[in-house]
């Protein structure tokens, strides 16, 4: 803490690898939800590829649960961001930077569990808010890379634009 109670700030670095440490343990976190709810369902072994007919088999009950899951995950983000960032675009940044890892992180880790997905072209059920959207994973992984660099950059923008005031 400083003289005047606040905290101090941070280099772009450290917060970088806060927002990656948290992005990779609640990746982590929400891979192993998954694992559960797979094996809830005994889809052990998994379908290759997950499809309507998959998801249109998974009971109400269930389904209604993952959809408060994912809704606690975007408010779980929003509130990091919210917390971490300074201003709307630093929140933005913020958001869309612990997203991407945490995106890629959760593929990562069920590879790494369960050998899932098969490859990148393995159809996955990304989200059940508002309907189930399915997709191939690499898709995902490619908008998850793309949120990483935007945010990088407007987090780098916004570095050498108040060192540019100071």
């Amino acid at each position: 803490m400083t003289p005047t109670g606040t905290p101090p700030k941070r280099s772009l670095l450290s917060r970088l690898l806060l927002l990656t440490a948290f992005g990779i343990a609640f990746g982590h976190i929400e891979a192993v939800v998954v694992v559960y709810i797979r094996r809830i369902m005994d889809w052990v072994p998994l379908p290759a590829n997950i499809t309507a007919e998959d998801v249109a088999r998974v009971p109400n009950w269930l389904i209604h649960t993952e959809q408060t899951r994912e809704a606690a995950t975007i408010l779980l983000l929003l509130a990091l961001a919210t917390l971490v960032g300074r201003n709307f675009l630093e929140r933005l940044a913020t958001f869309l930077f612990a997203f991407g890892v945490w995106d890629l992180t959760y593929y990562g880790a069920l590879k790494v569990m369960i050998r899932w997905p098969e490859s990148f072209t393995t159809q996955d059920c990304l989200f059940l808010i508002p309907q189930p959207w399915l997709a191939p994973v690499w898709i995902p992984m490619v908008a998850s890379l793309g949120m990483i660099a935007v945010a990088v950059g407007v987090m780098v923008a916004i570095e050498r634009w108040s060192a540019s005031r100071a």
